[in-house]
């Protein structure tokens, strides 16, 4: 199908957009969590604080992948990229490495309780409906 004269639906605009803003609050996690002050940290609770302390660089790098990998995403979606899913798959692995990392060699839980499950799991279906919905736009030569 020729994608020139393809006329481009509104639900394809609308998904691209909300994923967008999506991994831009994951930029901004990202800055917040990697340049809070020493101020801010000391006004943690001691555990909160302690479990910072628990992030080795490594961590740090994958979370940049994650969330910049995914802002590349976005802005190669709305631009109907094909580039966009290995971008997503990209954020995804990192997302799951960050994650598991997060949940299962911290003590994350213990600090913040079950609660500690909700974001980790929104972030990893987030990172798949980002992959799911490029593959479903290539399909519909909805991408270039």
């Amino acid at each position: 199908m020729n994608t020139k004269n393809l006329k481009i639906p509104v639900w394809f605009w609308a998904l691209s957009v909300i994923i967008l803003l999506w991994n831009i609050m994951g930029v901004m996690s990202f800055f917040m969590h990697t340049m809070v002050s020493e101020e801010t940290l000391q006004s943690l609770p001691t555990n909160e604080r302690e479990l910072y302390g628990k992030f080795p660089l490594w961590t740090k790098i994958v979370f940049a992948i994650a969330v910049f990998g995914g802002l590349l995403g976005s802005i190669s979606l709305l631009l109907r990229k094909k580039s966009a899913k290995a971008l997503f798959i990209l954020s995804l692995i990192a997302v799951i490495i960050q994650m598991y990392h997060n949940l299962f060699m911290t003590n994350s839980i213990e600090v913040y309780g079950q609660e500690a499950w909700v974001m980790p799991i929104m972030v990893v279906l987030f990172g798949i409906l980002s992959v799911w919905f490029t593959t479903y736009c290539t399909k519909r030569d909805l991408l270039n």
